[in-house]
């Protein structure tokens, strides 16, 4: 698979030479908000997460930009452990749950069998749109880029720089997108016995515990909140709206070579090819292209 150009090295260019990059840090932007002997947020700027269920969340909410973590994903028998990395707007209640998500989920597997890459996205608390990839990488021995990208044309998932996936706003056609909600960074880990290995057939194997997986330099550049204006003033097109510049509308030529290599060699679950699943009524995304 070539070397990608692709969005998010282009964008790094471009906030340098603006120097509008805000960087941001486990141990300023974030706080541990349950769990907190496991969850172990360190000075220089990582994070370590130890399974049950423990959870840091982003400080900041904020409507369009990008955010990126270095991720080292639990090693070994991980069969069940899911570790999350996902931005969401407030729940208010399952009840009336009108949500906004985009996620990230990394679900676990027995030793030598590859971990899942897990996206979704919801929208008015809706998701069901999932896509999931096998890594072209071991994803345990090192750390790897996972970024979101998210504007009003588009939400887009990437891996190390690769585009893995795109969502485009096709609201004129009748499908809702996210840009009225404001979002906040989670990460978390967690088990998933009754669905995230193999179907549920295989369940944590707690003799392997502790599971641990690992955070490093967490980065964003996004539009604070700062109210219900924000949805003007955060789509308004001016140089501080970097993301709403006419070169992150859409994905180049390259990188959509390169998401199609992905998507052709690791791709293998596309809510769009799932007929049984929908009945053959299949969103209408799926009937859109995907650019």
């Amino acid at each position: 698979m070539a070397t990608a150009k692709v969005l998010f090295s282009v964008l790094a260019s471009l906030l340098v030479l603006e120097q509008a990059l805000v960087l941001a840090a486990f141990d300023t932007d974030t706080v541990c908000v349950w769990g907190e002997d496991n969850c172990q947020i360190h000075s220089d700027n990582h994070l370590t997460l130890i399974l049950n269920q423990w959870s840091v969340k982003g400080t900041k909410e904020f409507l369009f930009g990008y955010v990126d973590m270095r991720i080292k994903l639990v090693p070994n028998n991980s069969a069940a452990v899911v570790t999350t990395y996902h931005a969401s707007s407030p729940w208010v209640s399952k009840e009336n749950d009108t949500h906004d998500e985009i996620d990230f989920e990394f679900l676990g597997n027995v030793t030598g069998e590859p971990y899942t890459s897990h996206t979704n996205i919801f929208v008015n608390g809706i998701g069901n749109k999932e896509e999931q990839f096998k890594p072209w990488f071991d994803p345990t021995s090192d750390y790897h880029n996972y970024t979101i990208f998210w504007n009003p044309y588009m939400v887009v998932w990437s891996i190390d720089d690769i585009v893995l996936r795109v969502f485009k706003n096709n609201e004129d056609k009748g499908i809702p997108f996210p840009k009225t909600r404001p979002m906040t960074v989670y990460s978390s880990i967690w088990n998933a016995d009754d669905w995230a290995c193999q179907g549920g057939r295989v369940k944590t194997n707690w003799t392997h515990q502790p599971f641990i997986a690992r955070y490093l330099n967490y980065e964003d550049s996004v539009c604070l909140w700062t109210g219900t204006n924000s949805i003007r003033d955060c789509s308004a097109v001016n140089p501080v709206n970097w993301y709403m510049a006419p070169q992150f509308r859409q994905l180049t030529p390259s990188q959509i070579d390169n998401m199609n290599d992905v998507r052709s060699y690791y791709m293998i679950y596309d809510y769009c090819s799932d007929t049984k699943r929908f009945k053959g009524a299949m969103p209408q995304e799926c009937y859109l292209s995907p650019y």
